[in-house]
């Protein structure tokens, strides 16, 4: 795996780097994103800059390659996964605190309508 995923010799260099730092970040502003209410979309291009960010601490600090597009698509897949996973987190805990009527949690990441909501017997039926 070493030259496919990560090009130093130590993993722990990508896992301290790419998988800590970049995932622990995207994380953060998949919450961010995620709690001013934008579209999922925003997390993508938020991670493809966060990607480059990642790239340049390799490069700056353990002498990795600056313009690999190989090694930035692996920083960068990295990221958008801890990026969406932060944002549907998010989203989840959002739809069932704000909709708590309507919606109940259903899992880490996921929400489903509640049962007063799918029979229509819910408060504001009238």
């Amino acid at each position: 795996m070493n030259g496919i995923i990560y090009e130093e010799d130590y993993i722990g260099l990508f896992l301290l780097v790419t998988v800590f730092m970049g995932g622990g970040a995207a994380w953060l502003a998949g919450r961010a994103i995620a709690s001013t209410w934008r579209p999922w979309w925003h997390v993508a291009g938020y991670m493809l800059i966060l990607g480059l960010a990642v790239r340049f601490i390799h490069f700056a600090l353990f002498e990795g390659t600056l313009l690999s597009l190989q090694f930035y698509a692996v920083d960068t897949i990295v990221c958008l996964i801890f990026g969406f996973l932060g944002y549907r987190a998010t989203r989840a805990g959002q739809m069932t605190t704000q909709y708590s009527w309507i919606n109940t949690r259903a899992g880490f990441l996921r929400w489903k309508r509640g049962a007063a909501a799918i029979a229509g017997t819910g408060s504001d039926s009238g």
